[in-house]
């Protein structure tokens, strides 16, 4: 999957578009439980998001690849 679209939503979801037009929601709150996501509890720093087209990164070094949110995001349409 390749991410074209991104959008921080609250309360830990990620809205997503995927290039082949597939839209869904990803939830990253079960990841805040790790050491490598401890940052993004702070919204100001989950805000901090850049799209990377086969994964996502935060400023603070934290990432998940697309393969990833592929296999735990919910499609909405």
């Amino acid at each position: 999957m390749r991410i074209t679209e991104l959008q921080v939503k609250p309360n830990y979801v990620l809205a997503i578009v995927a290039e082949d037009g597939r839209i869904g929601r990803f939830d990253v709150s079960p990841y805040l439980e790790y050491e490598a996501f401890d940052a993004l509890r702070d919204p100001s720093e989950f805000s901090k998001i850049s799209n990377g087209g086969y994964f996502i990164e935060w400023d603070c070094g934290a990432d998940l690849s697309a393969d990833t949110i592929e296999a735990q995001w919910h499609i909405v349409s």
